[in-house]
């Protein structure tokens, strides 16, 4: 394939880093920019000094000869009907998360991706993240065995300093502190140690002053498939610089962000620190959405997957739904397709 031929949808904080990233390319280009507010999208592709058309028109965009690929970074309200309607016209698909805002969305979208399949990269983005390329790469190698135990924490101040606070804190639009952020935590857990069999989870108010509308804490904890245990915390209102714990226990080891322990190095005896780029801002620059495009670009070159396919964040995200699901009931939740 020549130059790889982009829509993307949205034009908040988080499309201009796709935008940057498309833009920098020489193999790739932003055909047509889709936003509600066509004035502002101008406004943004000025800003960046980016040459593409503006539309409301969101099939007439997708719809196009001159369109390879679309990025959904619209509200999660409108992701699955708009995932529906790319695939459907064949083109490859970049999504944000949350995937869906409940099962039904999730499951839709899954159906007609299985009947239109394209290339996909989901933007649990922290899995192009240099710390968690490293980390991935020492389990594959065996360095501490088996994850038997998996503890992440996403902890993030989201208020009204950000622009998504007007409508993620919102039931509609947020749903809950896992599908508004602590997912990545959630896909991280299976990332590093693999999949979750049973949910237990419980949440919590911050302030009586809080203008959320769901509970913005939340802890969950997690039968592995691999006989191992696993919790994730989400708290959206903390009193606490942006953290991404990572604290995993194997068999032969333990990860403890970027510090290793391993049987590897029969001689240690303290944790040694690796020199890289780990998870500690919240601010979407210091994502690595230019290498997570890049392997979107190389897998519809190549014809492989992603680091991240539509299949894959599925399980993550069912698995964010029934963290709701015994918050909402009081009960485990057992995941049927893990």
């Amino acid at each position: 394939m020549g130059i790889l031929r982009f829509v993307v949808v949205g034009t908040g904080w988080v499309a201009g880093e796709y935008l940057k990233a498309i833009a920098a390319r020489s193999d790739a280009e932003v055909v047509t920019v889709v936003s509600r507010n066509v004035e502002h999208a101008k406004s943004k592709l000025a800003e960046l000094g980016i040459e593409a058309s503006v539309t409301d028109n969101y099939e007439e965009a997708v719809k196009a000869s001159n369109v390879d690929a679309v990025v959904l970074c619209s509200t999660p309200d409108l992701r699955p009907e708009q995932a529906i309607i790319a695939a459907r016209y064949g083109k490859h698909l970049v999504l944000e998360k949350p995937l869906a805002m409940d099962r039904a969305g999730l499951l839709s979208m899954a159906e007609s991706l299985e009947k239109h399949p394209v290339r996909t990269a989901v933007s649990f983005v922290l899995r192009w993240n240099p710390s968690f390329v490293n980390t991935k790469a020492l389990i594959e190698d065996d360095a501490i065995g088996r994850v038997y135990m998996a503890q992440i924490d996403y902890w993030h101040h989201v208020g009204p300093k950000y622009g998504q606070y007007r409508w993620s804190k919102t039931k509609a639009l947020g749903g809950s502190s896992m599908l508004s952020a602590g997912c990545h935590a959630v896909d991280a857990v299976r990332y590093f140690a693999g999949d979750i069999t049973e949910v237990t989870a419980y949440s919590c108010r911050t302030w009586a002053d809080s203008e959320y509308e769901f509970d913005p804490n939340a802890i969950a904890i997690f039968k592995l498939k691999n006989g191992g245990i696993g919790k994730v915390s989400s708290s959206l209102e903390c009193k606490t610089p942006y953290k991404f714990n990572v604290h995993l226990l194997g068999e032969k080891g333990a990860i403890m962000n970027n510090q290793l322990f391993s049987h590897k190095l029969p001689g240690q005896t303290d944790y040694a620190s690796i020199p890289t780029i780990l998870p500690d801002s919240g601010d979407v620059s210091h994502h690595p959405f230019v290498e997570e495009i890049d392997d979107f670009v190389r897998a519809v070159n190549s014809g492989a997957a992603t680091r991240c396919e539509f299949l894959d964040a599925y399980k993550s995200m069912e698995v964010s739904f029934a963290i709701d699901e015994s918050i909402a009931t009081g009960k485990s939740i057992s995941l049927p397709n893990a």
